[in-house]
Order: structure tokens, then C-alpha cells, then sequence
């Protein structure tokens, strides 16, 4: 099978095209929702640095979840209670199949869901931190 120039150009525009299409923007993330189940972080990580290069403060509200941006603000809400919170996205995780947020203790006491340990919530994000 030969190439010709063209189609070179063909498979190289889309394959970038596919390519960009996967990644999200900053901008594209406000009013992104999602549902899953949602953990706490141990009082064993108080201290321990996150991905933000800050320390993990359990009073804190804060939030991991694999892909949202860092320093982006979510509101996650208990579907159960209709209890919400707001929190920032410090971290990355969680790092257990099944869950899609870890919240720090202060997030998952105002959620209500100390007792369970994991509960299902609705995520929506609301601000994300403007790239430098």
C-alpha cells in the first residue's frame, strides 16, 4: 500500500483532530456533571501532600477526582439527603475502582456520609482556576 502526499496530509489531520477532541478545555469543564459513588480520605493522609503540592488538611473542603482540573470549584451533592458542598479539587483520585470523588473528612461530614463511607453523589463543576 503506497502513500501519496495527500493522504499523508489526510491521516495526519485526522489523527490530530481525533486527538484534540479528547482533551477538554478549561472553559469546557463549567457546568460538567456526574454521578458516582464518593469516599472520604483517612485522618491517616493529614499532612501528606496532595497533587497540588499542598498538605492535606481534613477541615479543609476539599476534593480529589481523576480528571477536573486542579483548583477547579465543584459542588457535590448527597442525592439521598440533598444535602450539597462546595469544594476545590486539590487531589487525584481516588485511586479505588467503583468511586469516583475522595473528599476530605470536613466535605463528607457536611454530606453526611461519614457513617457510610461511600455514597453515591452528583458532582457539577462551577469555576475552573483560569490556566497560567
Amino acid at each position: 500500500m503506497f502513500f501519496t502526499p495527500l493522504k499523508c496530509l489526510l491521516y495526519t489531520l485526522v489523527a490530530t483532530w481525533l486527538l484534540s477532541s479528547c482533551a477538554r478545555s478549561a472553559t469546557s469543564w463549567k457546568g460538567y456533571t456526574e454521578q458516582g459513588n464518593a469516599s472520604y480520605y483517612a485522618d491517616k493522609f493529614q499532612g501528606k501532600k496532595m497533587a497540588n503540592g499542598q498538605p492535606y488538611r481534613k477541615g479543609k473542603l476539599t476534593a480529589a477526582h481523576k480528571k477536573i482540573p486542579l483548583g477547579t470549584r465543584i459542588r457535590v451533592t448527597n442525592p439521598k439527603n440533598h444535602r450539597s458542598v462546595k469544594v476545590s479539587i486539590t487531589d487525584r483520585g481516588p485511586h479505588t475502582r467503583g468511586r469516583m470523588l475522595d473528599l476530605s473528612r470536613a466535605a463528607a461530614g457536611r454530606l453526611g456520609i461519614i457513617q457510610a463511607g461511600v455514597a453515591p453523589v452528583k458532582i457539577k463543576v462551577l469555576k475552573t482556576k483560569p490556566n497560567k
